[in-house]
């Protein structure tokens, strides 16, 4: 048996663990089950008791490595920090990393690469495990949609080590029939801190489920037309207790703000019913919603690129059916 499988969870703005952690954990075990690979998961954190405990119902062993300083420095450098002085006074040093590709998990995914010099495949949709071949090694084998989902790839690390980056809902999170054990530890000699302190913390509260895990999303595009148009659009999420999303055109208008872009350059989402409100459905924003269970699509245009894969395409105008709409979930629910 080779070098094991580390899965760094991440911890949101309350301290509990994302939804993509448990995604991670999940994709690392298979890799684990199918590699004969040893999966462990490391939780960074200030207080890292209840996340530690969340992932432990992922994974059979989850270190808790408790880190005060996170209070006022740049969390990516600190878990990077506590995780390389973890890996050195480890009786073998893990093999892989897997870590959500999130803000977070890319800053930190750059910082192991350079401390611990091992390669990076980002934005992976899919793992396998490629047994010994010709010369190359047993390892992962990542899939990515490079250029906007216009490309398939499928890649291995060179070496027998490397770090993983998973983009949300590409796996099902599935807990293990018995939870595993947290172990609390506290790394050995930890590297000297980069000076970077935390000086401000910005804290956007949005109504409703994050639109990550909304089960229902209400999107709009250029078609929406200006800011007041998405006033509609929120009521109308309101109404079936989702989220709001947008794509980048209706972003870079400055209608709405990023934490809602859906796409390439956005966020992932696999929602059961997304409603599409003036969303050409250009392959970049595409690529971002295409796992959605059911797809509505409004738009004026009979040619728009997403008729072609949404499940009901309606041509129509959304300032009549916006309203409409709206006036007939109010009656349903009155």
């Amino acid at each position: 048996m080779g070098g094991g499988i580390w899965v760094v969870g991440e911890v949101d703005a309350a301290g509990a663990l994302t939804k993509l952690s448990g995604e991670a954990a999940t994709a690392a075990r298979a890799l684990g089950e199918a590699g004969s690979r040893e999966v462990t998961g490391v939780v960074v954190v200030a207080e890292p008791d209840g996340a530690a405990a969340s992932l432990a119902a992922f994974l059979s062993t989850v270190l808790a490595v408790r880190a005060p300083e996170m209070a006022d420095r740049a969390a990516s450098a600190v878990v990077a920090a506590r995780i390389v002085a973890l890996a050195a006074a480890a009786q073998e040093r893990p093999a892989y990393f897997v870590l959500g590709a999130t803000p977070d998990g890319r800053d930190l995914a750059g910082m192991l690469s350079v401390l611990l010099e091992i390669g990076v495949l980002v934005n992976a949709t899919g793992l396998t495990w490629d047994a010994a071949a010709d010369g190359v090694p047993a390892g992962p084998r990542v899939e990515m949609q490079p250029f906007g989902g216009r490309v398939l790839t499928s890649s291995g690390f060179t070496g027998e080590c490397g770090i993983i980056l998973l983009r949300p809902n590409m796996v099902t999170a599935e807990p293990l029939a018995e939870p595993g054990s947290v172990e609390e530890r506290t790394p050995g000699e930890v590297l000297d801190l980069p000076p970077v302190r935390v000086i401000e913390r910005v804290v956007t509260e949005s109504p409703g489920p994050s639109i990550e895990e909304a089960r229902v999303i209400v999107a709009g595009g250029r078609g929406v037309g200006g800011p007041d148009g998405f006033a509609g659009l929120r009521e109308l999420a309101g109404l079936l207790g989702g989220a709001v999303g947008a794509s980048r055109a209706a972003v870079d208008a400055g209608w709405i703000d990023y934490a809602t872009q859906i796409g390439q350059t956005g966020k992932t989402v696999k929602p059961a019913v997304y409603l599409a409100f003036g969303v050409s459905g250009a392959i970049q924003h595409k690529v971002g919603m295409q796992t959605a269970e059911t797809i509505i699509a409004v738009d004026r245009d009979p040619d728009a690129p997403i008729g072609e894969f949404a499940d009901l395409f309606v041509v129509a105008d959304l300032a009549a059916v916006v309203p409409a709409l709206a006036a007939a979930l109010r009656a349903r629910a009155g």
